[in-house]
């Protein structure tokens, strides 16, 4: 099994449609994409100084199972906005 951990800085200016057009984009992936086993994601509460925006959480079988998540048409379609809305975008994908 493989999870993928995706967090967000958003720039500076990001509005509220523009995250809630985020938060539908994603809503929209587990039912497109197969390979998806459990999805999570949301906004940050704590806000410290090291907090990042918003983050992903995700499962899939194996590593062919999130090749084929990242190269959906689909996933792309929102991985387009979620890089025009952030500064920074950091991911690691580990076993468990």
């Amino acid at each position: 099994m493989i999870k993928h951990v995706v967090v967000m800085k958003f720039k500076p200016g990001v509005s509220e449609a523009n995250i809630m057009q985020l938060e539908q984009g994603l809503d929209r992936l587990p039912g497109a994409i197969p390979e998806i086993l459990s999805y999570d994601f949301g906004r940050d509460i704590v806000h410290s100084p090291r907090s990042f925006d918003f983050a992903l959480v995700s499962s899939f079988t194996d590593m062919n199972a999130l090749q084929r998540y990242q190269g959906h048409p689909e996933h792309m379609k929102v991985l387009e906005l979620v890089q025009s809305l952030c500064d920074q975008i950091i991911a690691v994908d580990f076993t468990f």
